[in-house]
């Protein structure tokens, strides 16, 4: 995986409700080999580690920088990596690096993961490109990647409900 993935990690992780394994698979969809062995242990594991993601991107939203130094620097220090130099799966050619033990149960590896893409997420982009969902019933948070830092919404759905909203207002 790369630092973009991790960062991806922690988002959906703070997005989700852990109300059970189903949910975290659901979150974990694009990392198979995390969510076909998640158990209710790792939803029960992985609990707190989001609420850690949610007040990191909270501070960051708000500008708070010695916040966020805080909190991201707490989730590095109680979910520490193991870096592993991966051959992609049996392929020589994807080198890559995992930052967690491959064999440890995945709320390990998935804390680990999302703690350093926090981490990655918030030395690349700063603190001016967090935010919260501006559609009304989604608290999703977001990373505006955007070239025009324009970004309100967490994904096209919010914001087509919400402009779709806005235009049959209009109309009335």
């Amino acid at each position: 995986m790369d630092n973009a993935a991790y960062i991806d990690v922690a988002l959906r992780l703070a997005n989700i409700e852990l109300t059970g394994v189903d949910a975290l698979r659901a979150a974990l969809h694009d990392e198979p080999w995390w969510s076909e062995r998640a158990t209710p242990e790792d939803v029960a594991a992985l609990v707190p580690v989001a609420a850690g993601l949610r007040r990191v991107l909270d501070r960051a939203a708000a500008g708070d920088g010695e916040g966020v130094l805080r909190e991201v620097n707490a989730l590095l220090s109680a979910h520490p990596l193991r870096p592993r130099l991966s051959a992609g799966h049996g392929e020589i050619a994807d080198w890559h690096v995992h930052v967690a033990d491959v064999d440890a149960a995945p709320a390990t590896e998935v804390a680990a993961a999302a703690a350093w893409g926090m981490a990655q997420g918030v030395v690349r982009h700063g603190l001016d490109r967090w935010g919260r969902c501006g559609a009304d019933g989604c608290a999703n948070y977001y990373l505006d990647t955007s070239s025009n830092r324009t970004k309100r919404f967490c994904s096209p759905r919010c914001a087509n409900r919400m402009h779709v909203a806005a235009f049959r207002s209009r109309r009335r």
